[in-house]
């Protein structure tokens, strides 16, 4: 109980010093409070940066392996008006090896992009237009909002039916629902029947270069075969050119997460044997989630160092303070211990102040630390995620900065000869 009383009177004491000199322990408390709130603010950009990254990924299917027709770099020759085909990228027959030649293949699906112009009476755009299969859902994970997707009984009629992305449907028709409506889709009318979720792109779905892509529309690949064959032309000043892909995409589903690595391996090499150049592209979602969450670890790291930064410079202003007010009582000092203080009252005393400096600081960095996310959402729309360890870690550091800090003042202070403290002026 003598104890409890003594440290209770020690910790009053170390308050009551500091109330004396308001305004300099105030400054001393924002070296710690910008600082742990850098910590907190900081690691929460990042983390949410990096899950808005992994949820890019993980959308495309970790368990998925994508192939892509890449067009090759174009033959600049000379001439005046010439008309060319370029034929290039992934075939049916490539799909079909990818589905039958592999056993760990669970499904297939391909894709074809038509360059087409969307239209609702007077409101257009150019988005991706994509002719696939009904299994695309599933393969990719993608989820319909309103209506349904593509059916079997579509593929097989070669029925003019689309579903538009939800960007495009909020742009064609913002304040009615699309399904029903019959969209333009190039020369030919469609009906919507349903609507999908949003997918924010990779930076790797980049557009071609005159191409406003602004959503997505899917048709049947045997609708998109009838009305817009195989051979897309684009004219140019001078140039007639016509670019012939059978297929702009194949998602290939794998059984297990472990021979992901192994399907992409096999069809690498298949696409090798059967290409002589290359047109084609092989993307793995895993090995870009588990590249993203070691990039996340270091960008975690870097960021955590930086703002610990601060909260050293706050430690160092803390120890600088002390020491000025170990200087400032030396007196004071002296007649304790001349009444009979040891020395560990004396360093109970100093510590108490700085920990109460960077505690109080910290208390306070907690709380702007979770009020800048918010913040950085509003204003600057970008995805904050505040862990729980993070402002756990923070206060944690903080209080050990204020022990660490405190503890050369507090042992210079109770090691003063008394005698010599008592003649100091």
């Amino acid at each position: 109980m003598s104890v409890q009383r003594g440290l209770g009177r020690t910790i009053r004491l170390g308050v009551q010093s500091l109330l004396l000199h308001k305004l300099r322990a105030i400054l001393t408390m924002l070296g710690v409070l910008f600082g742990v709130a850098s910590v907190i603010a900081m690691l929460a950009i990042g983390e949410g940066a990096s899950e808005e990254a992994q949820e890019q990924i993980r959308q495309l299917g970790s368990q998925n392996v994508i192939l892509r027709s890449v067009k090759p770099p174009e033959d600049l020759r000379g001439g005046s008006e010439t008309t060319r085909v370029l034929s290039y990228g992934l075939t049916t027959a490539d799909f079909e090896r990818v589905r039958d030649s592999l056993p760990a293949v669970e499904r297939a699906v391909p894709v074809r992009q038509l360059q087409q112009e969307v239209r609702l009476e007077e409101r257009y755009l150019n988005p991706r237009v994509l002719a696939t299969l009904p299994e695309y859902v599933d393969v990719t994970g993608r989820v319909v909002c309103e209506g349904r997707f593509l059916s079997t009984t579509d593929e097989r009629t070669v029925a003019n039916v689309c579903v538009l992305g939800y960007e495009v449907a909020r742009f064609l028709s913002p304040f009615e629902s699309s399904l029903g409506k019959r969209i333009k889709i190039g020369p030919d009318y469609f009906e919507c029947v349903g609507v999908m979720l949003p997918r924010v792109p990779l930076s790797s779905d980049a557009p071609a270069p005159g191409l406003d892509v602004t959503g997505e529309v899917f048709v049947p690949l045997t609708t998109g075969r009838r009305w817009f064959g195989e051979v897309q032309v684009k004219i140019r000043s001078g140039s007639r050119d016509m670019e012939e892909v059978q297929l702009h995409e194949v998602y290939a589903r794998v059984d297990h997460a472990d021979n992901v690595q192994l399907v992409a391996e096999a069809c690498k090499e298949m696409l090798g044997r059967q290409h002589k150049q290359k047109d084609y592209e092989v993307v793995v979602p895993l090995e870009l989630l588990l590249r993203a969450e070691e990039t996340k670890r270091i960008f975690n790291i870097v960021l955590g160092s930086i703002a610990g930064i601060s909260l050293l410079v706050g430690g160092i202003g803390i120890m600088n303070v002390m020491l000025a007010t170990v200087t400032e009582r030396t007196r004071e000092i002296g007649i304790r211990r001349a009444l009979g203080a040891k020395r560990r009252h004396i360093v109970t005393q100093f510590l108490v102040e700085t920990v109460v400096l960077s505690v109080g600081g910290g208390l306070l960095g907690i709380a702007l630390g979770l009020l800048i996310p918010i913040g950085v959402e509003h204003w600057a729309e970008m995805r904050t995620i505040v862990t729980p360890g993070a402002p756990i870690l923070a206060f944690a550091i903080s209080a050990g900065v204020g022990v660490i800090f405190g503890l050369y003042p507090a042992w210079r202070a109770a090691n003063m000869d008394p005698v010599d403290a008592l003649r100091h002026e």
